[in-house]
């Protein structure tokens, strides 16, 4: 990988780290307020209802596990930036090829070529090898 794609996908890496960085904010906002009730603008005791207090907690729950994908998608993005850093973004972790370009336009963070990718997802990549 020349100077110039190196420049290119580490920037495209950065802005998808500062939106992700954005979107965890969102997240922590939702989750952790100090109290559900004052997020919810209900400042009694009691929710007004059972129903309302199984919605409120569902919304927590599907806004915990966006925040933990985004946290391991921002884990990906750090890896593939230290990897630009080292010199090796752009090769299979597992058989060491070099991942074309259009694949790091669509997934800049990619570890994997194509085919190591497919092959992971089958069940056939040898995880001792990367």
């Amino acid at each position: 990988m020349n100077k110039r794609d190196s420049v290119h996908f580490r920037d495209r890496l950065i802005e998808e780290r500062l939106k992700l960085l954005k979107e965890l904010g969102y997240f922590e906002d939702k989750i952790f307020s100090d109290s559900q009730r004052k997020a919810a603008g209900d400042l009694s005791a009691y929710s007004v209802h059972m129903a309302d207090q199984a919605s409120d907690a569902q919304e927590r729950e599907q806004a915990y596990q966006m925040a933990s994908t985004e946290g391991r998608l921002l884990y990906h993005i750090d890896e593939a930036l230290a990897r630009v850093t080292d010199g090796t973004y752009g090769k299979c972790m597992a058989c060491g090829k070099v991942i074309a370009k259009p694949r790091l336009e669509v997934v800049p963070h990619a570890r994997l070529c194509i085919e190591c990718k497919k092959a992971e997802e089958n069940g056939e990549l040898n995880h001792d090898d990367e």
